[in-house]
């Protein structure tokens, strides 16, 4: 959870914890605790906000790091996993793993997904044009 905090304040820009309790649907006091953890580890720096009841999060150069860091694990994971897809299987996963998080927003009370695009292909089966049968 800490690391879905860090990617918001270092890659979407949101400063404020309660922007990202309410993006995360966790509860203010959560937030607190992560944001506190992540000061500790030296990756997020509380500032002063607009007034005194409000905190800016910053992420510092040590946060930054560690979102490269995992962006290049992701990326190597992503190379791993084609090794086992043909490039048809990774178009219908992908579509079928965004289906699911759209829908999955949806139900949990998240941002509410845009419709499918007339032009967007459907997440079936990849047709089969080998001969291995």
């Amino acid at each position: 959870m800490q690391l879905l905090v860090l990617k918001n304040i270092g890659i979407h820009g949101i400063h404020s914890q309660a922007q990202i309790a309410e993006r995360l649907l966790i509860d203010a006091p959560a937030v607190s605790r992560l944001v506190d953890r992540l000061e500790e580890d030296g990756l997020v720096e509380r500032r002063a906000g607009e007034n005194r009841r409000c905190v800016r999060l910053e992420i510092t150069d040590a946060g930054r790091r560690e979102i490269q860091a995992l962006e290049l694990a992701a990326r190597w994971v992503d190379a791993q996993a084609r090794e086992f897809l043909a490039p048809p299987e990774v178009e219908v996963l992908s579509c079928l793993l965004e289906k699911l998080q759209t829908g999955l927003c949806q139900l949990l009370g998240g941002e509410p997904a845009a419709p499918p695009r007339k032009d967007d292909p459907p997440c079936g089966p990849p047709s089969s044009n080998n001969d291995n049968g």
